[in-house]
C-alpha cells in the first residue's frame, strides 16, 4: 500500500460525508436520506449519525437528524484562524463605503462559492447571504470568474458534473451558454450574473490573483437591480474593484 493510501481515513471521509448531508439540507432527514445523500450503507449511516448525536454535532427527535448550532466552532475554527478573511475585511469594507453597496470575497469549493468576508450592508439587497453562506458557482459573478481561472479541461469537467437549476428566467443553464459565460469572464477579466440567481439582484465580480498569480479568490459586488444597469455596474464598480483586487493581490 503506498503511503498515500496508508495515511488516508476513510472513517473521517464518511463522517464528513454525513455532516456534509445535513448541512444541504434545510429540513430534518431520516436515516435513509442521510445514507442516500452520504452514499452509505443504512447500518454506516446510523454509526456515524448516533455518534455526531452523542458528541453534540447532531440530534434526533425519534424519527429525523440534523446538525446542532455545536457544529458552527468547526467553521469559526476556521475564520478565527485564517488570515486572508482578516487580511481582505477592511478592504471590503472601503469598496462598500465607496461603492454604497455590499462588496463581498469568496473561494471555489466544489461546485459552489464560500463567502470569506462581506462589508457591512448599506442598503436591503434581497439575497440573504454572509460570511459562510454558499451559492452555486454556475449562476453567480464570483463562480464564474474563479471557474474562468481553470484550465478549459477543467471547466468542460465541472460542466458535466453539475445539474444546473433554473432559480429564475434568466438563470444559464445549457453547458454551451454556461461555457461561453465563463469563457467571456476569461476574456473580460470580469463577470456579471443579471438576475440569475434572484430576480432583483446583480453581481459583478473580478478574480484576485495571489502572488504566484494563481486565482483562487475572488471580489464581487452586489446590489439591487434598479440600482444600476449591467453597463453602469461595469462603468462605476468595475474599477473599484479591480482596485480592491490588486491591492490585496500585494498582500496574499
Amino acid at each position: 500500500m503506498r503511503s498515500g493510501e496508508r495515511d488516508y481515513v476513510g472513517a473521517l471521509q464518511k463522517g464528513l460525508a454525513v455532516i456534509e448531508a445535513l448541512g444541504a439540507s434545510e429540513a430534518r432527514l431520516s436515516l435513509s436520506e442521510v445514507a442516500r445523500s452520504a452514499s452509505l450503507t443504512r447500518a454506516a449511516a446510523r454509526r456515524y449519525l448516533l455518534t455526531l448525536a452523542r458528541l453534540g454535532y447532531a440530534e434526533f427527535d425519534g424519527g429525523r437528524f440534523s446538525l446542532t448550532p455545536h457544529v458552527l466552532r468547526l467553521g469559526y475554527a476556521y475564520f478565527s484562524s485564517a488570515s486572508l478573511p482578516r487580511l481582505a475585511q477592511p478592504i471590503v469594507e472601503r469598496i462598500g463605503e465607496r461603492t454604497h453597496e455590499v462588496a463581498s470575497i469568496a473561494v471555489l469549493d466544489g461546485a459552489e462559492i464560500l463567502f470569506l468576508a462581506r462589508s457591512a450592508r448599506r442598503r436591503i439587497i434581497s439575497a440573504s447571504t454572509g460570511v459562510g453562506t454558499r451559492m452555486p458557482a454556475y449562476c453567480t459573478a464570483i463562480g464564474r470568474v474563479l471557474l474562468a481561472a481553470r484550465a478549459d479541461a477543467d471547466i468542460e469537467r465541472f460542466l458535466k458534473d453539475i445539474r444546473p437549476k433554473k432559480f429564475t428566467p434568466r438563470t444559464l443553464t445549457g453547458q454551451r451558454d454556461l461555457l461561453q459565460a465563463i469563457l467571456g469572464a476569461r476574456r473580460e477579466g470580469y463577470a456579471i450574473s443579471d438576475e440569475e440567481l434572484e430576480i432583483g439582484l446583480r453581481s459583478i465580480a473580478v478574480p484576485v490573483a495571489d502572488s504566484r498569480g494563481q486565482v483562487r479568490l475572488a471580489m464581487s459586488v452586489s446590489l439591487q437591480a434598479a440600482r444600476m444597469t449591467p453597463a453602469q455596474m461595469t462603468e462605476h464598480l468595475l474599477p473599484e474593484l479591480r482596485a480592491g483586487a490588486a491591492q490585496l493581490s500585494t498582500m496574499i
